[in-house]
């Protein structure tokens, strides 16, 4: 591990960090997507048990209105997904690793390993420095 210092590593830590919580947003999008997807297909059931109960009229138009619906513009969230992976999620993690590479040699997590260093007990089990 080479040195490197302290303001920088501060600064690329924090660079990384904010796309840790990008990562956790994609999550999140993710869940939205998988969430919305299931509440689809529910609905599309919900709609055939109100014709089995003999609400055809309610159930033709809730179905039409609502079963397959975009969520936002022109979009299934699939769609969303796709859009956030391929543009702002890739781009973030480029610059993320070319920050690394130019000021930390690519090291990743510096500052917490730094961190660890300061905090452990050497010589202490569940303490060494690697695995």
């Amino acid at each position: 591990m080479t040195a490197h210092d302290d303001d920088t590593v501060a600064a690329v830590g924090k660079v990384s960090e904010a796309l840790e919580y990008v990562e956790r947003a994609r999550g999140h999008l993710y869940s939205f997507h998988q969430l919305m997807g299931h509440a689809d297909l529910t609905l599309g059931e919900a709609c055939d048990d109100l014709r089995t109960a003999g609400h055809g009229e309610v159930a033709d138009r809730l179905e039409t209105d609502m079963v397959g619906r975009n969520v936002l513009h022109g979009r299934w969230t699939f769609q969303i997904v796709e859009e956030f992976d391929d543009g702002y999620w890739s781009r973030f993690r480029e610059h993320d690793a070319r920050v690394r590479d130019e000021l930390v040699g690519g090291e990743r997590h510096l500052f917490e390993a730094n961190m660890k260093e300061d905090r452990r007990s050497r010589g202490r089990s569940g303490h060494e420095a690697r695995p």
